[in-house]
C-alpha cells in the first residue's frame, strides 16, 4: 500500500509518527504518549495542533492523535507532511511485521520536502534576533509636569509569558542623593511601584536611610529580587533605567507612581502653593516569550505545563483528611525526567478555582543506571505563586525525596514548581560518572470542596457575596451581600448569624470559620474596601482577609482579632474604631481579583456568640468620605484603565483621608485674624489720599484693603461674601492697581494723560488678574508696569516744562555750535536735579523704600506652612510702603509750574509789574 500524502495550502499542523519495526513490545508501549515537536524560525507563522490517526492498525497498536507544534517560516507558502500507514496480518508473527514500502517518487519526494526545511531553516535563521522573544507592549509617556503636591500613576499590565519589563525615566530633578535625608518629605520628589494597586507612600513610614541603592546612583535599579506584596519609593533622579524580569516579579498588573512631595500635608488645601515642579519623560516596554513553553529573562529556558484532570483516588499523604473534598491530579505529558547534578526543571501549573490544599510529590527516584543509594537524595522543590522559583527566592520549599511538599490554601492563578538535584556525588559516590542522573516522576494533587463549603473537612460554610452598584454618578462604588434565603440585610448591612459554620476548622474546638468570597473588578484598584462589625454587645469575631486564596490563623494579607492585635501598622490598613460593639477597617487601594475574608467565631448557641452582629462590606472611592474635613476627588492612571480616588482636604486638616489635623482650631483662629486684621494697613494710604483730595486714588486703596480682607475671611474658611473666584480676582486687581496708581500718583502731569495711563493699566492688571493670579511673576510684572507709567508721566512732565526752554537756547546764535550744546545741557541737568530734589520728601522716599524691602522679603518667606505669618506682614509693609510714597510727593513747589527762567523772561515779567511811584 503506497504513503498516505497530506497536502496543506494554508498553516496547518500535521503530524504522523509511528514507531519503527525494529523496536520491541515494550519500546513500542514506551513510545505511545511522546510528543514530537518540530520547530522552525520563530518569525514564522503559529500553528493549531492538529492529531492524525493512523490507518488499519491492531486494537492494541493504536495510537491516539498526538498534539504537536510547527513553526513556519513567514515564506512558506505550503506544508507537505507524508506519512505512512502499517498493516499488521493477523497470521503474522512479531518479527515478520513490516513497513509496506512507498515508492520511489515518493522517498524522492520526502528527501525534497527535508531539505526545503532546513534550507527555510537556515534562510530565516539570519533573520532572527539571539534570542526568542517578542514586543508584547510599548508605551511612552510624553513630557509632563508634576506640580508641587501632585502625583501621576501608569499601570503596566503584564501577560504570565512576559520575560522582561524595561522602564526608562528622564526627568529634570536635580537632586543629590546623599544628602537626600536633608531634603522635606513634603518637597521630596519620589518614585514608587507596587503589585497589584497604585502606590500611597502618603500611609507609610518610610525612612530614606540607605533608600538609593548602589546601582540607583548609577541612574539604574539592579538586584531587585523581591517586590511582590511591597511597595517600593526611591528618589527621583535625572535618569533611572529599570529593568525587571519574570525571575524577580510576578506577572499581573504593576502601578509606577511618582510624586512631587509625600506626606500628611500633600493632600492639605494650601492658600499658597509655592515649590518647585520637575517633568519627566517614560518609557516602558514588556518583552514576552513567543511560546508558552519557553521562559526566562531571553526565552531560552524550557517551561513544561502540566495537564490536570478529575481524579478519583487520592495518593495518601499522613495526617491529611480527605472528608468530601474532590481530587485534582496534574502530570506531566511527557517521559520520566532525568535531572544531573544541580540541573534545574520547572513546570507551570494553573489554578482557576479555590483549592484548600496543593500536594507536590514525587515517586520512583531512581539513578539513571539503576544503582546508588536513592533514598538520601535531595530532590529539592521550589514553588512560587506568579513567578518562576529559584533556591534563593522561592514561596515554599521541600525535599521531595523525603516527603510531598504540601501547601495549604493556594492562591488561584499561575503557580510555578522548580525540582534541583543536589549533592548527587555524595550518594552516588563510588559509582558517579558524568552521565548519571536521577529520574523521577511528580505528581501534584489540589483538593477541592463542594460548592459553598470551605476547610480541611469541608465543613465551613463559604457564601459568595453579590455586588450591589450604589449608583451611577459614582464609579465602582458598591456594597457586597450573600446570595442566600438565609439572608437578612438592611441596606448594605446583613445578620451574620444565620450564616456561621456550626463545626470547627481543622478540629480546632476554640471556634469556628466562616468565608465570605467576593471580587473587585477591573480598574477599581484606586477604590478602598471597607469592613465594618456591628453588634449591641461585645464582638468575638476575629476577621481575615486573603487574596487569591483562603485565609487563615497563618496565611493571611489583613486581619483583626482585637484593638491590640491587627494589621493597624501596615500600610494600606487603617483602623478606624476597635470599640467592644464596633468594628471599622479599610484595606486602601484594594487590589482587583478574587478576595476571601474569613470569620473566626464562637460555636453557634455559646454563651460568647448570642447577640445579633451585623457586617458590612462595601467598595468606596474615599476612606470616610475624607473625614467630613475635605472632597472626594477622581482621576484617570496614564493609560485610563484605572480610576483612582484621593481626598483634596480643607486648610486645616491633611492625611490620605483628611483625619490629620494639621492646624488646631484655635490656631485657625488666630490665622484668620492675621489675614484678615492686617488689611487695615490700607486706611494709612487712604486717609492720605482723601486727605490730599486725591479722591481716584482713595477709592483704590479702599476698596483694595476690603476686597483682600473679604478674600482672605473666606480662603480661611470664615466666611465668603461672593463666590471664591471673584473675591480673589477684587482682591489681586485691585491690589496691582493700587500699586500701579502709587506710581502714577508721583507724577505732576495734567489728568487728561493720567487717565490714560490708569486706563491702559486696568486693562492689562484685569488681564493679570484672571489669568494666574498667584503666580510669582506678576508682582514684578506689576512693578514693572507702574515704573513704566512713571517713567511715561515724568517724560511727559519734562517735555511740556523745557519745551520753550529748548526753542529758545536753539536760537542763541551767538555762541558757538559746540558750546551752545554743552551750556544747554548743563542747565537742563541743573534743573532737573532741581526738580527732583525740590519734588519729594527724602525721608518718606527713603521708608518707603524700605518697607518696600521688607514686603519683598515676607513674599519671598512665604510658604506653605508659614503662609499666614509672611502674608500678613506683607500686608502691613505693602500699604505702608504705598503710604510713605504718597507723603514723599511735594505738592506746592516754588516755580514750579512757572518757565525756565533766563534773561528774556525776566525781562517781560519785570516789564509786566505795575509801576508806581
Amino acid at each position: 500500500m503506497p504513503c498516505r500524502r497530506a497536502k496543506a495550502s494554508s498553516p496547518a499542523m500535521l503530524a504522523s509518527w509511528p514507531p519503527g519495526d525494529g523496536d520491541s513490545e515494550s519500546q513500542k508501549t514506551q513510545n505511545i504518549g511522546k510528543t514530537p515537536r518540530f520547530s522552525l524560525p520563530q518569525t514564522a507563522g503559529r500553528l493549531s495542533a492538529v492529531g492524525l490517526g493512523l490507518g488499519r492498525v491492531r486494537r492494541r497498536d493504536f495510537f491516539p492523535p498526538i498534539p504537536t507544534h510547527l513553526l513556519l517560516p513567514p515564506h512558506a507558502h505550503r506544508l507537505t507532511i507524508i506519512t505512512t500507514d502499517r498493516i499488521v496480518s493477523k497470521n503474522q508473527s512479531k518479527m515478520g511485521e513490516n513497513w509496506i514500502p512507498c515508492s520511489f517518487s515518493s522517498l524522492i519526494l520526502s528527501l525534497f520536502m527535508l531539505f526545503s526545511c532546513l534550507f527555510c531553516c537556515c534562510h530565516s535563521l539570519d533573520q532572527l534576533g539571539p534570542y526568542d522573544t517578542t514586543t508584547v507592549s510599548s508605551f511612552r509617556y510624553p513630557k509632563t509636569q508634576i506640580k508641587p503636591d501632585d502625583l501621576r500613576y501608569i499601570r503596566v499590565d503584564l501577560p504570565p509569558w512576559f520575560s522582561t519589563m524595561s522602564v526608562a525615566l528622564e526627568s529634570d530633578v536635580d537632586l543629590d542623593v546623599e544628602n537626600v535625608e536633608k531634603v522635606p518629605k513634603s518637597s521630596l520628589p519620589m518614585f514608587c511601584l507596587r503589585e497589584g494597586s497604585p502606590p500611597l507612600p502618603d500611609d507609610s513610614n518610610i525612612s530614606f536611610r540607605g533608600l538609593a541603592l548602589d546601582a540607583l546612583q548609577n541612574g539604574s535599579f539592579e538586584g531587585i529580587t523581591d517586590l511582590q506584596n511591597t511597595e517600593q519609593c526611591y528618589p527621583m533622579s535625572k535618569n533611572i533605567s529599570i529593568m525587571l524580569t519574570s525571575d524577580q516579579i510576578s506577572s499581573g498588573v504593576w502601578y509606577f507612581g511618582l510624586f512631587n512631595g509625600i506626606g500628611a500635608t500633600r493632600t492639605q488645601s494650601k492658600m499658597i502653593v509655592r515649590g518647585p515642579a520637575y517633568s519627566f519623560t517614560a518609557n516602558i516596554s514588556v518583552e514576552g516569550c513567543v511560546t508558552l513553553t519557553m521562559y526566562g529573562q531571553y526565552c531560552n529556558q524550557i517551561l513544561e505545563l502540566l495537564s490536570c484532570g478529575q481524579s478519583g483516588s487520592y495518593n495518601d499523604v499522613e495526617n491529611l483528611p480527605v472528608g468530601n473534598q474532590s481530587v485534582v491530579s496534574c502530570r506531566s505529558n511527557f517521559e520520566t525526567p532525568c535531572l544531573g547534578d544541580g540541573e534545574m526543571k520547572v513546570y507551570s501549573l494553573e489554578m482557576l478555582g479555590i483549592a484548600e490544599q496543593l500536594i507536590i510529590m514525587a515517586e520512583n527516584v531512581t539513578s539513571s543506571n539503576k544503582t546508588g543509594n536513592f533514598s538520601g537524595i535531595d530532590l529539592m522543590c521550589f514553588v512560587r505563586h506568579g513567578a518562576v522559583p529559584s533556591a534563593s527566592l522561592h514561596d515554599y520549599s521541600g525535599n521531595l525525596n523525603k516527603a510531598p511538599l504540601v501547601i495549604g490554601s493556594p492562591k488561584v492563578g499561575h503557580w510555578y514548581i522548580s525540582i534541583l538535584a543536589v549533592d548527587l556525588s555524595k550518594e552516588l559516590r563510588g559509582i558517579q560518572t558524568n552521565n548519571t542522573k536521577v529520574c523521577y516522576s511528580m505528581e501534584l494533587q489540589w483538593l477541592q470542596c463542594p460548592l459553598g463549603k470551605a476547610g480541611l473537612d469541608c465543613t465551613s460554610d463559604r457564601y459568595m457575596l453579590q455586588t450591589v452598584l450604589q449608583g451611577d454618578s459614582i464609579p465602582f462604588e458598591s456594597y457586597y451581600l450573600p446570595d442566600s434565603q438565609r439572608l437578612t440585610s438592611d441596606g448594605a448591612n446583613f445578620l451574620l448569624e444565620p450564616l456561621l459554620s456550626n463545626s470547627s476548622y481543622g478540629g480546632q474546638v476554640d471556634g469556628n470559620w466562616t468565608y465570605f468570597h467576593l471580587n473587585i473588578p477591573s480598574g477599581a484598584a484606586g477604590a478602598h474596601l471597607h469592613i465594618q462589625l456591628t453588634s449591641h454587645k461585645k464582638i468575638n469575631y476575629e476577621v481575615y482577609a486573603r487574596f487569591g486564596g483562603l485565609p487563615s490563623l497563618v496565611n493571611w494579607d489583613y486581619y483583626y482579632a482585637n484593638s491590640t492585635s491587627n494589621s493597624h501598622g501596615s500600610m494600606f490598613f487603617s483602623l478606624y474604631d476597635s470599640s467592644e460593639e464596633n468594628v471599622d477597617f479599610y484595606i486602601l487601594y484594594v487590589k482587583e481579583g478574587i478576595w476571601n475574608f474569613g470569620l473566626r467565631h464562637p460555636f453557634p448557641g455559646s454563651s460568647n456568640s448570642n447577640g445579633q452582629t451585623t457586617l458590612s462590606i462595601s467598595l468606596e472611592r474615599c476612606p470616610k468620605r475624607c473625614s467630613s474635613h475635605g472632597d472626594c476627588r477622581h482621576a484617570f492612571d496614564a493609560s485610563g484603565l484605572t480610576l483612582f480616588s484621593f481626598c483634596s482636604c480643607d486648610l486645616n486638616h491633611g492625611g490620605f483621608d483628611c483625619s490629620v489635623e494639621i492646624v488646631s482650631h484655635q490656631g485657625h483662629i488666630w490665622q484668620s485674624i492675621a489675614l484678615i486684621a492686617s488689611n487695615a494697613a490700607a486706611l494709612l494710604p487712604a486717609y492720605w489720599a482723601l486727605q490730599q483730595k486725591a479722591f481716584a486714588e482713595w477709592v483704590l486703596f479702599t476698596c483694595s484693603g476690603i476686597s483682600s480682607g473679604l478674600y482672605h475671611a473666606c480662603d480661611v474658611g470664615t466666611w465668603c461674601a461672593l463666590s471664591f473666584g471673584v473675591l480673589q480676582f477684587m482682591d489681586f486687581w485691585l491690589s496691582f492697581m493700587a500699586v500701579v496708581s502709587t506710581f502714577v500718583y508721583l507724577t505732576t502731569i495734567d489728568e487728561v494723560y493720567k487717565r490714560t495711563i490708569h486706563t491702559v493699566v486696568t486693562i492689562l492688571t484685569a488681564l493679570l488678574a484672571i489669568t494666574k493670579a498667584t503666580r510669582s511673576s506678576n508682582i514684578v510684572l506689576v512693578m514693572a508696569i507702574g515704573a513704566l507709567g512713571l517713567f511715561v508721566g515724568w517724560m511727559i512732565e519734562f517735555t511740556i516744562k523745557f519745551r520753550s526752554f529748548s526753542f529758545s537756547m536753539g536760537f542763541c546764535t551767538q555762541i558757538p555750535e559746540r558750546q551752545q550744546m554743552r551750556e544747554w545741557l548743563r542747565n537742563l541737568l541743573q534743573n532737573l536735579l532741581k526738580t527732583v530734589l525740590r519734588r519729594f520728601r527724602w525721608g518718606f522716599l527713603l521708608a518707603g523704600f524700605i518697607a518696600l524691602a521688607m514686603a519683598a522679603t515676607s513674599w519671598k518667606l512665604e510658604a506653605s506652612e508659614s503662609y499666614w505669618i509672611w502674608h500678613s506682614v506683607w500686608h502691613v509693609t505693602i500699604y505702608t510702603s504705598s503710604f510713605f510714597f504718597l507723603c514723599s510727593k511735594v505738592t506746592d513747589i516754588n516755580g514750579e509750574n512757572e518757565r525756565p527762567q533766563n534773561g528774556n523772561y525776566e525781562l517781560t515779567r519785570q516789564d509786566s509789574l505795575p509801576r508806581g511811584e
